[in-house]
């Protein structure tokens, strides 16, 4: 009985206290956010393989895993002019047959160890990436060093990966974001630029096991590439492990392709491209925005945070929570070595096509009045409070390392990053806003059925409107799909 009185009584403090905290609490208003902290990293060390692979190393001892990133400084922007395509491919064979395995014996051997091996192809470089328990790493590398430096390229995947991008492109003529995505690049950058290129049927047809072969050992070259690694693992173990399987790799001469730097819109013009009976309009607006080194980075990504980089952003406050037209409304900066894109963008109801348009505008014009300071310090602290969500785990540290390989940034960069943006002032945001958000100087690619949305958009007065086909967007559905 004593020990039950005792509970009751100490149930009856937590209750109390409970409600004494909540009405200290006031809920008229959203809780005052925490000051943002420096980030703290391990340090980063580098090292050289005999056969000069350079290698980033980032140790973190706290969980027993790694994860080793192998980029090579190729991407679609090394794809010759009539085999667009042909990086992502190669990429995409590698672990499709390797050291006389086939792509089931490995991806077998990679299961079997709790393991994953992946291969991307990017735009300016690509990837091999393996995430490994560490008392497997051993046994993942050398799987590892057979897909990167062994690739068979079996006919018979190649013949299924080719299907493959067939019917993908057969089924982007029914996917009206699709749609939208390869005529805002093409429109933008131009057919021919390697940020606007698509590749065809024709093209995937093309490609042989030799051009795969050729393109591989053009570019898989050690002096063309370079490992990141992250994980619970000393300097010189690695460097030990690294040198087995990656030593022998040889040297070779590669050229840097240089990219263009895109030409700036100069007007605003809207392109509609119909998708009978579609029940949603995808709208994409933008223009050319900034390269990742320019000295307008920081001040960009704070004024995209609060336009549309956010889910507290204006565009998605006005379009999704203030007017219900969509689900949600964004908008980006991709920063590329040469300046990429700026895109707004948002799926919206077909019968509010016109008036979704007018609020992206009024948002557009509205990021270049100069902010307030709540504004500016509510944008400030989020992209603050944020940047740790970057460094979670041990691939996420390793991208945030391959950006700063790919790009030179400097060794501090990461740990000066908060107080950088913390110290931006409103004069230098609104400054960012007014050169490189230009309402007048966009092109806006609708998506939707032309039928019920032309006459309203007409109204806006945008500027000249084109009308597009689909055919003229991706050119013919395949034969392969008919």
């Amino acid at each position: 009985m004593k020990k039950i009185n005792l509970l009751i009584s100490g149930l009856m403090i937590l209750v109390l206290s409970f409600s004494v905290f909540a009405q200290s609490l006031d809920r008229t208003k959203p809780p005052q956010l925490p000051a943002p902290q420096k980030l703290n990293l391990p340090a980063i060390e580098h090292f050289t393989l005999s056969n000069g692979l350079k290698v980033v190393l980032m140790e973190k001892h706290q969980v027993p895993l790694m994860q080793l990133d192998l980029i090579i400084k190729m991407g679609s922007v090394n794809d010759p002019a009539d085999k667009v395509g042909l990086a992502n491919l190669t990429m995409d064979m590698l672990d499709e047959g390797a050291a006389g395995k086939t792509s089931l014996q490995l991806a077998d051997e990679i299961d079997f160890l709790g393991a994953r091996i992946s291969t991307s192809a990017g735009i300016h470089t690509s990837g091999i990436y393996l995430h490994s328990p560490l008392s497997k790493f051993d046994d993942a590398l050398k799987i590892m060093d057979d897909i990167v430096l062994k690739p068979d390229f079996p006919q018979k995947e190649l013949d299924r990966k080719k299907k493959d991008r067939i019917t993908s492109l057969m089924q982007a003529h029914d996917q009206p974001t699709a749609i939208a995505s390869v005529a805002f690049n093409k429109i933008l950058f131009g057919k021919d630029h390697p940020y606007g290129r698509m590749t065809d049927e024709k093209t995937i047809k093309s490609f042989t096991e030799g051009a795969l072969k050729d393109f591989y050992n053009k570019y898989f070259v050690s002096n063309n590439a370079y490992i990141v690694a992250v994980g619970d693992i000393k300097k010189e173990e690695l460097k030990k492990k690294l040198e087995l399987a990656f030593g022998k790799w040889q040297k070779g001469s590669v050229k840097e392709e240089k990219v263009s730097e895109p030409v700036q819109v100069k007007e605003r013009t809207v392109y509609l491209i119909d998708k009978p009976g579609a029940a949603q309009s995808v709208i994409s607006i933008g223009r050319i925005g900034a390269a990742r080194l320019s000295p307008d980075y920081d001040p960009i990504v704070v004024m995209n945070t609060l336009l549309g980089g956010s889910f507290t952003s204006r565009l998605n406050q006005n379009l999704r929570e203030k007017h219900g037209y969509t689900y949600g409304a964004s908008s980006r900066f991709l920063f590329r070595h040469v300046p990429g894109s700026f895109i707004a963008s948002s799926s919206v109801q077909t019968e509010v096509t016109d008036k979704a348009l007018a609020e992206f505008f009024n948002e557009l014009n509205g990021i270049r009045v100069p902010l307030t300071n709540d504004d500016l310090n509510r944008a400030k602290n989020l992209v603050a409070l944020s940047y740790p969500d970057n460094f979670q785990s041990v691939a996420e540290i390793a991208s945030q390392l391959e950006e700063m390989t790919e790009f030179n940034l400097p060794e501090n960069y990461f740990g000066s990053y908060v107080s950088k943006i913390l110290t931006l002032n409103g004069s230098e945001v609104n400054a960012a806003a007014k050169k490189y958000i230009v309402p007048e100087q966009m092109i806006v690619v609708v998506v939707g059925d032309r039928s019920k949305v032309e006459e309203g958009i007409k109204k806006l007065n945008l500027g000249e409107l084109k009308n597009l086909s689909i055919e003229d967007v991706l050119g013919k559905v395949p034969e392969a799909a008919k």
